[in-house]
């Protein structure tokens, strides 16, 4: 089984020792995102939860496209949060991406930290 590792300029490079994806045969493995502008390479400049999911999600897309996907591809996302209090708007974000009849599986889970202390973090699979 051989591997792809996807770069791409219009999300932010990654602040580890990690890739932005990897395509093995014709499975998608996004990393988990954050809400990093990638034109600056910094940190949203905003508390609120809605605009830092809108980055997230965006970031998630632009890996999506340079691994030949897009979101109808998804098959499986994983949001984690910093305070479950987030969910409502975080998830009404979310929903926006996605077809109700179509969405993917899902987990949701609050953490005690995230990187940079954001607050969400969103990775995903997909199948090409």
């Amino acid at each position: 089984m051989g591997h792809q590792i996807i770069r791409t300029g219009q999300a932010p490079s990654p602040v580890g020792p990690y890739n932005q994806a990897i395509v093995a045969d014709n499975m998608v493995f996004v990393s988990g995102q954050i809400p990093i502008d990638p034109a600056t390479n910094q940190l949203i400049d905003s508390e609120d939860v809605s605009q830092q999911t809108q980055q997230v999600m965006q970031n998630l897309e632009a890996v999506l496209i340079a691994a030949g996907a897009t979101w109808k591809d998804v098959v499986k996302t994983t949001i984690f949060l910093k305070s479950m209090n987030d969910f409502t708007a975080v998830n009404a974000v979310y929903a926006s991406y996605f077809d109700s009849e179509t969405a993917p599986a899902r987990a949701c889970v609050e953490v005690s930290r995230l990187p940079k202390d954001v607050l969400v973090e969103i990775e995903c699979m997909a199948v090409l």
